[in-house]
């Protein structure tokens, strides 16, 4: 077993995985949490060969915490959440962030909440932007119930069954190339909208340049 991957996770326990995965979902500073890999190992961490959580009060607490975190975003965005847009950049706050969950919510409306819990960052501010909008709170809450459900339940039972898969002499060989792999699917998406906007930008800048070139040619 990954030394420091379970020390964290005993360290901070059944509780801490709860904490964790509430912050995620709807407080500001929970946007650089790694909910994906924590939910994953502690799942892993749960399968009979190593049986350091058992899997029902995991999932069950984890799943109730996600979506008891969206609520508190939601609640948040919608009585003061207006304020995040004049606060200035911080170590625990960017107001990029707000943009991107605001331009990602325009783009999907409700689905949104659901497909935000598999996108670092945009999952913390997602919630937080839907309670600006004001949207229906029973929409957002069926969003929120079926996003939180896949989520949690997806990633922990993933890690569960595939530790139950690998032999106990091989977790060390395996476990952390799939953390790694999870991580990097997670942050896939962000790092593709973020090429997308660097080459939208790059070619309305060369556009501008070829204009002003043929403007003084002609």
């Amino acid at each position: 077993m990954s030394g420091d991957l379970k020390s964290f996770v005993e360290a901070i326990g059944l509780v801490g995985v709860y904490i964790v995965t509430f912050s995620e979902s709807g407080l500001l500073v929970g946007f650089f949490l790694p909910g994906d890999s924590l939910l994953f190992t502690a799942g892993f961490l749960a399968s009979p060969a190593i049986g350091l959580f058992k899997i029902w009060p995991l999932v069950l607490g984890a799943w109730i915490a996600a979506v008891l975190g969206d609520n508190v975003g939601y609640e948040f965005g919608k009585r003061a959440g207006k304020s995040l847009f004049k606060r200035e950049k911080s170590l625990f706050f960017n107001p990029s962030n707000v943009l991107k969950a605001q331009a990602f919510y325009d783009k999907h409306g409700g689905k949104a909440i659901t497909l935000a819990r598999f996108i670092p960052v945009v999952r913390t501010f997602a919630p937080i932007v839907a309670g600006i909008g004001h949207m229906d709170h029973k929409r957002f809450t069926f969003f929120n119930f079926i996003g939180g459900t896949v989520w949690v339940w997806g990633m922990t039972w993933a890690g569960y069954f595939l530790g139950k898969i690998i032999p106990e002499d091989k977790i060390d060989h395996y476990l952390l190339p799939i953390v790694f792999g999870i991580i990097l699917l997670s942050v896939l998406p962000p790092l593709y909208h973020l090429y997308k906007e660097n080459k939208k930008a790059w070619y309305q800048k060369l556009s501008d340049k070829l204009v002003v070139w043929f403007k003084y040619k002609i």
